[in-house]
């Protein structure tokens, strides 16, 4: 949701009043609870033009609405096992409806990182990578700032391996975080964990302890640190760098190298790459994209990756650095 969308659920919330607003706050995230409350305590006058459009926005869309099922869950349970039976049923159930025995866990995210991690420390790391997958990225970069750094190294390369979470381990959850989890011995392998979800958290540690992880990780296991680094910020991603570093990743890409690897951009790395560029170069380049006919998706990525290298070369260096999440963290 934009900072527009944000500020019309709040003045919704502000016009309901305190028993309706605690209802809903009831039913949203850690995040949301967080980010509607901040703009309500910042909403102190509202325009009441702008509080009538709001309500009638709520107004049509709620008539837009009509629930079918009471109940979409059992619904679904009802449905499936009535046409396949109690066996088949239930192996789709648990995939269908994903998580839903696991919403203990939710109670984690309401919590101090630094208290979650309290709580974690002395468990196995396979048992702590677990349930660092069911958590949003910054906040288990937030609690795992708070680990020693061999437990958050092992920690890290257990995420990046993970495959999914089998029934075993979801019991030991329930026994690590005292019952807040239950229903696990009929859960079925979740999609969980991964490269991806290890290179997210990396982004979000900050550059010293990057550095730590992904050396730790390359001593043992090469290819998932290359992995792990080609995951962590994409071509497009380039976008965050401001215009003085895109001019200076310019100046070392070959004209050919930068037609290629922008054939697979976004707009808005493309627009980028042009406002950085005398108006006759970049008109060229135009030039070279649209009269350049297909190419393979391998070659652009290839490109892409190379001009990656020369990027990270020059954030090691220190001359350029990449925004990741907080004032003081870069890639």
């Amino acid at each position: 949701m934009d900072e527009n969308g944000v500020e019309e659920a709040a003045i919704l919330l502000m016009s309901i009043g305190e028993e309706e607003a605690a209802e809903v706050f009831k039913q949203l995230s850690p995040k949301e609870v967080q980010k509607l409350g901040e703009t309500i305590a910042r909403l102190k006058i509202v325009p009441r033009e702008r509080l009538a459009k709001v309500l009638e926005r709520f107004a049509t869309n709620a008539l837009d609405q009509h629930a079918l099922v009471s109940d979409t869950d059992e619904y679904v349970k009802s449905v499936l096992r009535k046409a396949l039976g109690e066996d088949k049923a239930n192996l789709l159930i648990d995939r269908i409806l994903q998580g839903n025995d696991v919403s203990g866990i939710e109670g984690l995210k309401w919590m101090d990182p630094g208290s979650v991690a309290e709580l974690l420390r002395n468990e196995h790391p396979q048992i702590v990578a677990a349930i660092m997958v069911h958590l949003d990225a910054d906040l288990a970069s937030e609690i795992m700032k708070f680990f020693t750094e061999r437990q958050r190294n092992e920690v890290m390369v257990r995420i990046a391996t993970l495959d999914g979470i089998q029934p075993a381990a979801l019991k030991d959850l329930n026994d690590v975080l005292s019952n807040v989890l239950a229903g696990s011995e009929r859960m079925r392998k979740a999609s969980l964990g991964g490269v991806k979800t290890a290179a997210e958290i990396i982004n979000l540690l900050g550059s010293a302890l990057e550095t730590s992880v992904l050396d730790y990780v390359r001593e043992s296991d090469p290819d998932l640190a290359q992995k792990l680094m080609d995951n962590m910020f994409g071509f497009d991603d380039l976008v965050k760098v401001d215009d003085k570093g895109i001019q200076m990743i310019l100046k070392e890409v070959q004209s050919e190298s930068l037609v290629l690897a922008l054939k697979g951009a976004a707009p808005e790395m493309r627009d980028k790459v042009f406002r950085n560029m005398s108006s006759r170069a970049a008109e060229t380049l135009k030039e070279d994209l649209d009269g350049r006919g297909p190419v393979r998706v391998s070659d652009v990525e290839a490109e892409q990756k190379e001009i990656l290298k020369i990027v990270r070369r020059l954030v090691e260096e220190g001359q350029i650095v990449i925004a990741s999440g907080g004032a003081d963290e870069f890639l």
